[in-house]
């Protein structure tokens, strides 16, 4: 039975990720993002271990571990490495300057370590992830779940409105067994200042806004790959 054929996302998802792994290079410790876009990094980077490239990946998930692995990729410890040439992740949402809201997949705590770790995080992405403005999508907060309630209504006083996520009529748990608010901030004026104010809330462990962490976002637009640098 042959393949079903891509949907339009998915071709363009699949056009920046054959774009970004250009970018990797012989001995390069990798960092491997997740969800469905990063997936497809994954898959084109495993071709080109089975092809002689000499690679080891950081996985920023237990299920883009799982993944790796199966296609034979090798994989370090976040806590054995010092630093990561390069990453390759996805977003849900990105501006010209670059900010970012992730955690659409719930990964993005370990996301943002791996991020902060690499020296060029790259982010790939359909044409529909680019935005004027941050906010359409809400703000993945995972939240230590002893300090729910605290936490929510402290991101109410910043104008954050947002329900504990849930997946199969359970509450969503994340790999570091913590819970995920999707916090509506609205259209986000200032990413920089809202990340700071979330920082500032104890009982968060992570939240989904990304700023000046990615170095390049590669967008797939049809058959062909777009790249957008500050």
């Amino acid at each position: 039975m042959d393949k079903e054929p891509l949907n339009t996302k998915d071709l363009e998802k699949q056009v920046a990720a054959r774009e970004a792994v250009k970018y990797i290079r012989d001995n390069d410790i990798v960092g491997l993002g997740t969800g469905s876009t990063a997936y497809y990094t994954i898959i084109e980077v495993a071709e080109l271990v089975k092809n002689g490239l000499k690679i080891k990946g950081v996985p920023t998930s237990e299920h883009t571990a799982s993944l790796a692995t199966s296609l034979g990729i090798e994989l370090l410890d976040m806590n054995a490495v010092e630093y990561i040439d390069v990453t390759i992740d996805g977003a849900d949402e990105f501006d010209e300057n670059l900010n970012l809201i992730k955690g659409g997949g719930g990964a993005h705590f370990r996301e943002k370590i791996v991020a902060s770790l690499t020296k060029k995080e790259i982010i790939i992405a359909d044409a529909a992830k680019k935005v004027d403005q941050l906010g359409k999508f809400k703000v993945p907060v995972e939240i230590v779940p002893l300090a729910l309630n605290y936490v929510v209504r402290a991101m109410a006083k910043l104008g954050g409105q947002g329900a504990v996520r849930m997946k199969d009529g359970k509450q969503f748990i994340t790999d570091n067994h913590n819970l995920i608010v999707d916090a509506d901030f609205g259209l986000i004026g200032d990413p920089a200042a809202l990340s700071e104010k979330l920082n500032q809330i104890e009982g968060i462990l992570a939240h989904g806004l990304f700023v000046n962490l990615a170095a390049m976002v590669i967008v797939g637009q049809g058959t062909e790959a777009v790249t957008y640098t500050k």
